[in-house]
């Protein structure tokens, strides 16, 4: 089975694809680390970041372990990441490692903005995971204030906006919900209230896969 989560930054999407997962006993990929994967790869080995060729190479040869680097959800992974992502050559190789990586047994979930519309447009169940810009940025100023950092609401609420515009209007797979996604909204919702909902959805889905095998 492979289970598809798109949706906006701060959404709560990974932290449902994740529980998901381990819910169901499913591999889980969170798709906005391969760019940051590639980049950290390339830093760590002395390559040029800007060379799309080795670019490509690294990012063919990239394995889910790579995922795991701790230094990925740095603002310095963040900026690599940008700096490879403008390759074709590695976004052609991490749309194959993202479809591959969704046929593994015995299910898979994958978050991202694109999964639903254009990596896995054949995923068994399409969820689209958002709330209001608003609830993003307070919830997002809350993390990082109980991290001991002093950020303001302000700020945060016009990062999120500009974001939500720029993955929306890219010219590659940009953010949008897929036709036959269903959609949670997580503004009014906790956690277990938006896990019970994804369960309810995906435990009603595998039973009717279950009533029509042969």
């Amino acid at each position: 089975m492979i289970i598809a989560i798109d949706g906006p930054a701060g959404a709560g999407k990974g932290t449902l694809a994740a529980r998901l997962a381990a819910h169901y006993g499913y591999h889980y990929l969170d798709t906005g680390l391969l760019y940051r994967a590639v980049g950290h790869l390339m830093a760590e080995r002395g390559l040029d970041l800007d060379d799309p060729a080795t670019a490509g190479n690294v990012a063919r040869a990239l394995d889910p372990s790579h995922l795991a680097e701790g230094e990925l959800r740095g603002r310095e992974a963040g900026e690599r990441a940008s700096r490879v992502a403008v390759h074709p050559e590695v976004r052609s190789a991490l749309v194959d490692f993202q479809r591959a990586f969704a046929l593994r047994k015995p299910g898979a979930v994958l978050d991202g903005r694109d999964i639903g519309t254009a990596i896995c447009p054949e995923a068994d169940v399409k969820l689209y995971v958002t709330a209001s810009p608003e609830v993003r940025a307070r919830r997002r100023t809350d993390e990082l204030n109980a991290k001991g950092r002093d950020v303001d609401y302000g700020r945060i609420l016009a990062e999120i906006r500009e974001r939500d515009e720029r993955d929306a209007g890219r010219a590659s797979a940009p953010l949008r919900m897929a036709a036959d996604a269903v959609l949670l909204d997580t503004s009014a919702l906790d956690i277990e209230g938006v896990f019970r909902a994804a369960l309810a959805i995906i435990d009603a889905k595998r039973a009717e896969i279950a009533a029509n095998a042969p």
